[in-house]
C-alpha cells in the first residue's frame, strides 16, 4: 500500500463520480471531482439536481420512484431500473459500475439531508471497499476513505483524521498522529475521532481479518 494511493488532495485520472441523492456538493473539492470525472452514474432521483447544475448524466440507475417521468423519458436511453428493494439505489449504482468494470469511483451527494440515509451509505461504503479497496466517499467537509489493510497514508501537517471501526474488537496502533493509539480498541464510533497528522504521513496498524477501518479526513 503506497502512501499516494489511498489519499490525495487532487482527483486521480479516468474515475467515475456516483452521485446519490443525499445534499448535491458545494464544497470546491466536490465540484472538482463532479466536473472532471470520466462518467457521472446518478442514483436515480440525484439526476434532477446534476441536470440542474449543468451535468448530463451518463447514467441513471435505481428503482426510479424518486426520478420524474418526464426525465425517464427524455434519458431513456441511460436509465437502468433495477427494481428490487433489498438494496439502496448507492448500492444498485455502484453494483452498475462493477458490472462495467469501474472500480474508480467516487461517491458524492452520499450525506446531507437524512442522517439515517447517510450512517446507512457509509456502513455500505465499507462493504464496496471489501472488492473496490480504491474507492472514496466526498462529502463537502472532507474524505471517507476505507483502510483495507494496515499501511502509510498520505495527509497534510495538521489535517485532522477520525478512524472508526465498525467492528467494536478492533485493535488499532498508531505512528505520526498527535494522540497516538497504542493497541487501542475500537469498542465505539467516538473513541477515535477528531485526530491530527503531526507529520506528512502517518501509519496505522490493526488486524485486517477483523474489520477494515474507515477514515475521514477533514479538509
Amino acid at each position: 500500500m503506497s502512501p499516494s494511493s489511498l489519499f490525495s488532495d487532487r482527483p486521480s485520472r479516468d474515475y467515475v463520480v456516483v452521485l446519490a441523492n443525499g445534499e448535491f456538493p458545494r464544497s470546491q473539492r466536490a465540484l472538482e471531482y463532479l466536473n472532471a470525472a470520466s462518467k457521472l452514474v446518478c442514483c436515480d432521483g440525484a439526476a434532477v439536481n446534476a441536470i440542474e447544475y449543468g451535468k448530463t448524466p451518463d447514467y441513471i440507475v435505481g428503482d426510479l420512484d424518486s426520478l420524474p417521468k418526464a426525465l425517464c423519458a427524455r434519458f431513456a436511453d441511460r436509465v437502468v431500473r433495477v427494481a428490487e428493494q433489498e438494496t439502496n439505489d448507492l448500492t444498485k449504482a455502484v453494483r452498475f459500475c462493477w458490472s462495467r468494470n469501474w472500480r474508480n469511483l467516487v461517491i458524492l451527494g452520499a450525506t446531507g439531508k437524512r442522517e439515517d440515509h447517510a450512517l446507512g451509505n457509509l456502513a455500505r461504503f465499507v462493504e464496496f471497499a471489501r472488492e473496490c479497496p480504491e474507492i472514496k466517499l466526498v462529502t463537502d467537509a472532507g474524505i471517507f476513505l476505507v483502510a483495507t489493510q494496515p499501511g502509510r497514508f498520505r495527509v497534510r501537517t495538521g489535517q485532522q483524521i477520525s478512524i472508526f471501526s465498525i467492528s467494536p474488537n478492533q485493535r488499532v496502533t498508531s505512528q505520526g498522529l498527535k494522540y497516538p493509539l497504542d493497541d487501542l480498541t475500537l469498542s465505539s464510533w467516538y473513541v477515535a475521532t477528531l485526530n491530527e497528522a503531526i507529520e506528512e504521513e502517518f501509519e496505522l496498524q490493526f488486524d485486517e481479518s477483523i474489520s477494515p477501518l474507515l477514515l475521514f479526513f477533514a479538509d
